[in-house]
């Protein structure tokens, strides 16, 4: 492989100044991309803290992009001048790792490169993941015991029912459960017993003293008598009847 020409050398020299000037005149021209001026002074209100919310939102949203567009340019300007300083040193064109001189084409496509292409870092994709897909999973992360039946607390499926049991933006024909008609058992596992074990102690009530047995017809008796569950059935005549004078 050969190494490059005073032509070729003069040219990529060339290049990276004009690349130097370029970004050195952006860099003035827009106050480093507004992190001269203090955060919120184009919205025109006296304080960061006011009472547009939203607006402190979008403000905060372009600080940090043009905080990440600075460093960018900031650090390709070091590059840069790492590389006309190579060219100074005569160092210029080679790798630093194996020696072997840079190809031209490659120099042209990145001045500033002081790899070969076999020794380049991190060359192939990285197959490194965030650590947080080590402790999250689908769908209600780390805290879902549904799976374990060694473990009946509260946890974050639970926390989700509660919270879509409020409602939310499906219609019962897009539920999972096709028995579904109404939005009150929309969420998931709605017919899941909740501070009782079994189905009857939802509607069969006492008094005070354990006396005076009373059925409440909800709707967890209808499906209870549905079902034909229990021994014997609570109320089944009165019940059937009913069904008889709806029918």
């Amino acid at each position: 492989m050969r190494a490059l020409t005073e032509e070729q050398r003069s040219a990529l020299k060339d290049v990276l100044e004009q690349e130097r000037r370029s970004l050195e005149q952006r860099l003035a021209d827009n106050g480093h991309y507004g992190l001269s001026d203090s955060l919120g002074s184009g919205t025109g209100e006296l304080s960061a803290y006011d009472n547009h919310p939203a607006d402190l939102g979008s403000e905060l949203f372009e600080r940090g992009k043009d905080i990440a567009l600075n460093e960018h340019d900031e650090h390709h300007l070091i590059d840069i001048n790492d590389a006309l300083e190579r060219i100074r040193e005569g160092t210029y064109g080679t790798c630093v790792v194996c020696s072997s001189p840079i190809p031209f084409e490659r120099l042209e496509a990145m001045p500033t490169t002081e790899y070969c292409f076999e020794h380049v870092p991190d060359r192939e994709l990285s197959l490194r993941r965030p650590a947080e897909e080590q402790v999250l999973e689908h769908p209600f992360g780390r805290t879902s015991m549904d799976e374990r039946s060694d473990e009946t607390e509260f946890d974050g499926e639970d926390a989700w029912q509660i919270v879509e049991s409020w409602g939310n933006s499906d219609s019962p024909a897009m539920a999972e459960n096709p028995e579904v008609h109404d939005y009150d058992s929309m969420y998931i596992e709605a017919d899941e017993n909740e501070g009782f074990v079994e189905s009857y102690e939802s509607f069969v009530a006492t008094d005070l003293y354990g006396q005076q047995v009373t059925v409440v017809r909800n709707r967890q008796y209808r499906e209870y008598i549905e079902r034909g569950d229990g021994e014997p059935l609570l109320e089944p005549e009165p019940y059937q009847d009913m069904e008889d004078g709806l029918n």
